[in-house]
């Protein structure tokens, strides 16, 4: 079975039902399932079966058709950015098009490369139906539901969110991102009673800061927000649930190599900072002795493609094993508490960056932060917080040092601030952590 199934089975089922919505066009099951059955006939006078096929993403119908369309020929999909330069795009077809993929891939996507060199992640059929289970059981996705999708679908924190949506036969609301907030809270004026959207945490950072009273206005229609990609700052979390009281809000542990994990509804009253919940039904979770998580089951990736060493290094025995530190308590729920990548040795200390910048999200006026390494003399390494203000602030260096000595160990106080006009991220939203250690 393929995810392509679904489009046949919800074309005779729900054949006048809205599917897909991008501006002021929208498409139905029937006119998808035509549509991409069409596509398909293009595509086959060009690739063959099995054929790894690179494609610009774009949040379109005709690119949801092309992703649809590959797959139910048997070709096996490779999303690029939509601007990424053309040398760079014939380059990755160049490399990945010759390359041979395990019976029943579907899919070659690329990690964003902030801890590292890009990696061309194989993913199976199997695991993206995997990950649609996981979704709808754990996040309570449903028929009836319209999903904002804002982010880039050649990455899964945006990709994943069609699964579930196409397989229950829901509909997808397709954004180009936040480049323009009001087309963004325009997608919530759609006409259904359940909403939910997928939204990294620097997006709702954004959100909070200058729309919360926006976002308010569609508490009724909310059903659930997802976060992930990154860590939330407790006091955002802390934001979220006073202005939507009856959503849920999800905070999620997900990676390329891994699918969709864990998943946890901070909106439970207790807004647990750094808790990502238990393993959903797919999937399974264990730690390792040296304190990493490592994921097993169904939603796990085939491998990098045409790296068989760089594979072993990482996915054994069915189990794929992250360079992130986490414990499980005793409820079984995960807890993220860094990547091995972003720990800073200070004077013999381990300090996880992240532990700092959400300590220091909460100073009044601190729009944005990063915490990274410099050299020093004596110890070797020190900390320094970058801190971007809101519009017209200025930051009081002493001030934000006392706000972080009433939060943290002495050794997590940095020792050297400034302040910067914004904090470099990669387009997906995450703290672009491998350029800092690269400059620094």
């Amino acid at each position: 079975m393929v995810f392509e199934d679904c489009l046949k089975r919800n074309a005779e089922l729900y054949p006048q039902k809205t599917a897909v919505v991008c501006g002021d066009m929208a498409c139905t099951y029937e006119q998808l399932y035509q549509r991409t059955l069409t596509r398909m006939e293009e595509l086959e006078k060009q690739y063959v079966k099995g054929q790894i096929v690179c494609v610009r993403v774009s949040s379109t119908i005709e690119y949801v058709v092309t992703y649809f369309a590959l797959h139910m020929m048997g070709c096996v999909a490779a999303p690029m950015e939509h601007d990424m330069p053309e040398s760079a795009f014939e380059s990755v077809r160049r490399q990945l098009e010759p390359l041979g993929t395990p019976e029943g891939t579907a899919d070659v996507l690329y990690t964003t490369g902030t801890t590292g060199e890009p990696k061309g992640v194989m993913v199976s059929h199997q695991a993206i139906i995997a990950d649609a289970e996981n979704l709808i059981d754990g996040q309570g996705f449903t028929h009836e539901l319209a999903f904002v999708v804002n982010g880039p679908l050649n990455h899964i924190g945006s990709l994943s969110k069609i699964y579930p949506v196409m397989m229950l036969g829901a509909t997808l609301i397709l954004v180009d991102g936040l480049k323009d907030i009001n087309v963004f809270f325009k997608a919530f004026d759609y006409p259904a009673d359940k909403m939910a959207t997928f939204l990294v945490p620097a997006s709702i950072r954004i959100i909070l800061q200058f729309s919360a009273d926006r976002l308010a206005a569609y508490a009724d229609k909310i059903d659930f927000i997802e976060t992930g990609a990154a860590a939330i700052s407790s006091g955002d979390m802390a934001h979220l649930c006073r202005i939507l009281p009856n959503s849920r809000l999800y905070n999620t542990y997900a990676s390329t190599e891994t699918g969709i994990i864990c998943t946890y509804n901070f909106n439970d009253g207790k807004c647990e900072a750094g808790c990502l919940g238990r393993p959903m039904k797919n999937s399974g979770i264990f730690i390792t002795e040296q304190g990493m998580i490592a994921c097993h089951g169904k939603t796990l990736m085939t491998g990098y493609a045409g790296e068989p060493k760089r594979t072993l290094s990482v996915l054994r025995d069915g189990v794929v094993y992250t360079s992130d530190f986490g414990v499980i308590d005793a409820e079984g729920m995960l807890h993220l508490s860094g990547r091995m990548g972003d720990v800073i040795n200070v004077g013999g200390f381990k300090v996880i960056p992240t532990d700092v910048e959400d300590a220091a999200m909460s100073f009044p006026g601190l729009r944005e932060c990063v915490c990274i390494s410099v050299e020093h003399p004596i110890t070797g390494s020190a900390l320094k917080l970058l801190v971007a203000m809101e519009d017209g602030l200025v930051l009081n260096k002493r001030a934000l040092a006392l706000h972080l000595k009433n939060q943290l160990e002495t050794y997590k106080i940095p020792l050297l601030y400034e302040q910067v006009e914004a904090v470099r991220r990669t387009f997906n939203g995450k703290i672009d952590r491998k350029s800092y250690r690269e400059s620094s």
